[in-house]
């Protein structure tokens, strides 16, 4: 099957259920398959056909969420663009993607046109009430035609091509096909029953992969997904208590925000939530054990990338509660592999290593993309005989249980040590001044690296560094223990929750020839 073959299913079926809701503003099912149609007209009007990509900037909204589906009817591939890019970096996606067409929200015009005379796109819709020099308003632009535009689209084409976050290097184009969404649903949907998924709560930015397959996940169970424009901590937290929420994904720094940033979270109370996703970065052992005594739902990690659709392994509400009854080691792993998924972890040379031992893992599944856009030698280094090389360091139990240790190229190495910056944050996490932490390896005249950590602290806070490395002391390996500590206002993080370790390193590293990670 293919992603709009549900959304006309529940829109024959349930006709009247609420598919979205927004701002006040409500779509049932038979008003977003005939909006899905629409912008699937206005795709073809445009001169698209099947393959062809276009460009996407918005915060979430109603007709974001239906893009991927009127897209799906006719073939259109989107490319979503992350609003929190500069207008140079938004050139190279929508050239390197080789977009006809964009389609952006009024408060991203104006940065668009800085670079407009650059771009590989033809026409330009701007979608708002605003009128725009050079733009078609989307309301223009949106077909009159509700019917069935009834192109055959095939499980093997196309359904969107993300870009990966950039935290090294130029942003790649994975390109996931509509089989592989199908089968990543599917497996999410192992996890979750349509009864208890009622109503959805989305706040990650939809042009994530999280959110993406989350919203793309709730219609095809037939649930409401309840869409917030972006991420506020408070209005999450009294949409989680107020809303009648039953399901939310979360990445661990929404989580962490809601716990230090809403006075009145533990004092709500929150009877429709039955269960919480959180993943894409890792979450502190003390954060994930406070937010599971506020929220008392069930929790679900996912493991996974955008090379993955999304999820590649999963922690399950057994594993949680099987923690929470005497075993807490395994809130500190990723999971096991997804129902129809392999998970190895490999040397350098492609070998599985024996359980207990760090390498990468590697993952082969019907998730999984069909490549980069135009990068074949990437995509072959990536994709290696069906199976895709994550980057990710770990080991797997005898269980099959997998430990994320850290990315390899954020391995430091100090004195012929290996270093994984995750496992010391873990320790940060746990001293009670700290919010957030972040951890690299800085150029060593005596140890090649050294290690440098990053705190961001609760508010109203203050600490003497000396006094971090003494409680590091007890916790910590000696040669894992850090150097030297900042203390700065915020880590920075892309929209996924990761940690930019490369803005953290470059002005340590700058003029050095050799860079670690």
């Amino acid at each position: 099957m293919v992603l709009h073959d549900y959304l006309e299913f529940h829109a024959r079926d349930t006709p009247d259920k609420v598919y979205v809701q927004f701002d006040g503003a409500i779509v049932t099912y038979d008003e977003a398959n005939r909006r899905a149609n629409r912008i699937a007209h206005s795709l073809t009007g445009a001169g698209l056909s099947k393959g062809d990509r276009f460009a996407y900037l918005s915060k979430n909204s109603i007709d974001f969420a239906l893009m991927y589906f009127g897209a799906s009817k006719v073939g259109a591939v989107p490319v979503p663009l992350n609003y929190r890019l500069a207008p140079r970096e938004w050139e190279y996606i929508v050239n390197d993607a080789r977009c006809r067409l964009l389609v952006a929200e009024h408060e991203f015009v104006t940065g668009i046109d800085r670079v407009r005379g650059a771009l590989s796109a033809e026409q330009f819709v701007a979608i708002g009430e605003q009128n725009h020099d050079g733009w078609t308003s989307h309301e223009d632009w949106l077909s009159d035609d509700e019917t069935n535009p009834n192109v055959a689209v095939e499980a093997s084409d196309q359904i969107y091509q993300m870009y990966t976050s950039g935290t090294t290097g130029l942003p790649k184009g994975a390109m996931l096909s509509q089989y592989a969404i199908d089968n990543n649903i599917r497996q999410i949907s192992t996890a979750l029953s349509a009864s208890e998924a009622e109503r959805c709560l989305v706040v990650a930015p939809m042009y994530h992969a999280a959110a993406g397959i989350c919203l793309m996940t709730m219609g095809v169970l037939g649930c409401t997904i309840v869409v917030h424009r972006e991420f506020d901590p408070a209005a999450v937290v009294r949409s989680l208590s107020e809303d009648a929420i039953s399901v939310a994904t979360l990445v661990p720094a929404m989580i962490q925000a809601c716990l230090t940033g809403v006075p009145d979270v533990r004092a709500r109370r929150y009877d429709s939530l039955n269960v919480l996703f959180y993943g894409a970065s890792p979450i502190a052992q003390e954060t994930l054990r406070e937010a599971m005594d506020t929220f008392r739902c069930d929790f679900v990690q996912g493991f996974g990338m955008t090379e993955t659709t999304a999820l590649a392994t999963s922690l399950s509400r057994e594993d949680h509660r099987r923690a929470l009854a005497g075993e807490p080691g395994l809130l500190l792993s990723a999971g096991r592999a997804a129902i129809g998924t392999q998970i190895r972890i490999i040397d350098g040379e492609g070998n599985e290593v024996p359980r207990g031992t760090i390498g990468e893992v590697a993952v082969r599944g019907p998730q999984l993309m069909t490549g980069y856009w135009n990068l074949p030698e990437a995509s072959a280094k990536s994709l290696v005989n069906g199976w895709m090389h994550t980057g990710d360091a770990a080991y797997m139990d005898e269980e099959g249980f997998i430990y994320i240790q850290d990315r390899i190229k954020d391995m430091v190495v100090s004195g012929g040590e290996n270093i994984y910056p995750s496992e010391i944050e873990s320790v940060l996490f746990e001293h009670p001044a700290v919010a957030d932490a972040a951890v690299i390896g800085v150029p060593s005249e005596r140890w090649g690296e050294e290690v440098l950590a990053f705190l961001q602290l609760k508010p109203g806070e203050w600490i003497q560094p000396e006094t971090v490395i003494d409680f590091c002391r007890d916790r910590l390996a000696g040669y894992k223990i850090p150097r030297r500590i900042e203390v700065i206002d915020q880590i920075p993080r892309n929209a996924s929750g990761k940690v930019l370790k490369k803005d953290l390193r470059e002005p340590y590293w700058r003029g050095i020839e050799r860079r670690v990670g």
